[in-house]
């Protein structure tokens, strides 16, 4: 089940709703968690037993960490033991038939794929359920002694399947009291409503368009055929996913939770440093405080800290699925942040913004290459086309065509990819009364049209819930 669907917006959301706010306050955690589970065994409810254990296990061992009578080597023992355990559930599942095939290739061996189905969302609750033992063992956050509760951390809906990835000391509080004003519902359900239209009028229109161009052969293209391509599925996978992450915030606000943001304008960026400061900021600030800061972070000299950002960035890719491409693309960033760090962003600094923005976005499409295609000979031939080594024009009538249909949305896409929220907001209040009213109406409009599309859709994929 995904949030941009109508199974989802009019009988799971309404019942869950209706469920939690005539629960007695102390059973609402209860509430959330079986209904939690119930989203997450919509589409294949064996692997509850993965998350399940997972759950007891990182439980279990965070209470056993608060034992007084537990000396310093103790403690260490419990936390390696917590993260191998996660680690083995999150490889076998993720990882081990990419490593079994290319054993069988590399070797000549003949062992059987598992060919099991990767459980929904296994990355992002393993992440938050191994920052909640590290958090304890660091003092930063204290056991929790209720199960429920805890069990609700790690299963909570809005947050399961496509993050934002949530440390445990950030919702701690939240778990034990919270309360929803009407207000604080009201920018719940237009935060839910945004990220509902990024996600179905934007991300899966632009969508097409590169589902078509990626369709064909890359030696085959004509130079902007080739970039107005990557541009699509640029614009498409960051309005998928900041829509679906919006949803999961707006989700949160409905049931008193805050979640930290996950996206903040990240085509504005005028580095490589400053994109991953604002794309999937969940998941940096995960690498940053618990794999490169715990080895030595920028403290150990230049050479360490350069190293320390390729093991980040290598474990980067590798999380983001098992395939060469995405390890490489893991790399590639990890190389050009290396590159920055040791005296471009200085260049960069005494450049025009406008150098800086292009700079940013030709190594962001380029890097977006790598992503989309698993097959690195497929990359490979349409990083030729991209910039012209492949014998082809520069355009083409198709292309011509293909950009004059798609104009309009390209525009809109641009826009909304801009930084005007502070606009917004000074234009709010501004009009008083009349702006909530226009705001209700806007987000009114937004969510029929969405509706509207999801009625008659087709093509409403996801791309996050392979990670």
């Amino acid at each position: 089940m995904v949030f941009s669907s109508l199974l989802f917006l009019f009988l799971f959301l309404p019942a869950v709703l209706l469920l939690y706010y005539c629960s007695p306050g102390k059973i609402r955690n209860l509430v959330l968690l079986l209904t939690s589970l119930v989203f997450y065994a919509w589409g294949e409810p064996v692997y509850i037993v993965i998350m399940l254990i997972s759950t007891l296990t990182d439980y279990g061992f965070g209470r056993l960490l608060e034992r007084s009578s537990l000396g310093p080597a103790q403690r260490k023992a419990v936390v390696a033991a917590s993260i191998a355990v996660n680690l083995a559930l999150l490889s076998y599942f993720k990882y081990a038939d990419f490593l079994i095939g290319n054993m069988n290739e590399w070797l000549g061996t003949d062992i059987p794929l598992t060919e099991l189905a990767l459980p929904i969302g296994i990355s992002f609750y393993t992440f938050q359920s191994m920052s909640y033992i590290v958090d304890i063992y660091r003092g930063t956050a204290k056991a929790q002694r209720n199960w429920i509760d805890f069990a609700t951390f790690v299963a909570l809906f809005p947050q399961l399947v496509a993050g934002p990835i949530v440390h445990y000391k950030s919702v701690a509080e939240q778990l034990r009291s919270r309360k929803v004003d009407v207000a604080l519902f009201a920018e719940g359900v237009r935060r839910f409503v945004t990220g509902l239209a990024k996600k179905v009028l934007l991300a899966n229109n632009i969508g097409l368009l590169w589902h078509t161009i990626s369709a064909a052969d890359a030696g085959t293209l004509p130079v902007a055929m080739a970039w107005l391509g990557i541009i699509a599925f640029a614009f498409q996978i960051y309005f998928d996913f900041s829509g679906y992450s919006d949803m999961a915030i707006g989700l949160g606000l409905m049931f008193g939770f805050r979640f930290n943001e996950n996206f903040n304008k990240p085509y504005a960026a005028q580095s490589i440093t400053d994109f991953w400061r604002r794309w999937h900021m969940s998941l940096s600030t995960w690498f940053r405080d618990y794999v490169y800061i715990p080895l030595g972070g920028n403290r150990l000299g230049l050479r360490k800290q350069l190293r320390n950002i390729l093991i980040v960035w290598t474990l980067t890719g590798i999380w983001h699925g098992a395939s060469w491409n995405f390890l490489l693309w893991g790399l590639y960033f990890g190389v050009i942040l290396i590159f920055e760090k040791w005296f471009g962003l200085s260049l960069l600094g005494r450049s025009p913004r406008w150098v800086r923005h292009l700079y940013a976005a030709v190594l962001i499409l380029v890097g977006w290459v790598l992503f989309a295609f698993e097959e690195l000979p497929k990359a490979g031939q349409y990083l030729l086309a991209m910039f012209g080594l492949t014998g082809q024009p520069l355009w083409s009538d198709e292309t011509m065509y293909f950009a004059y249909t798609n104009a309009l949305l390209l525009v809109v896409l641009a826009i909304a990819s801009l930084p005007y929220g502070r606009l917004r907001q000074q234009l709010a209040g501004g009009l008083g009364g009349v702006g909530s009213v226009l705001n209700l109406a806007w987000c009114g409009a937004l969510f029929l049209l969405s509706v509207a599309y999801l009625v008659d859709a087709t093509f409403n994929p996801f791309l996050y819930f392979r990670f």
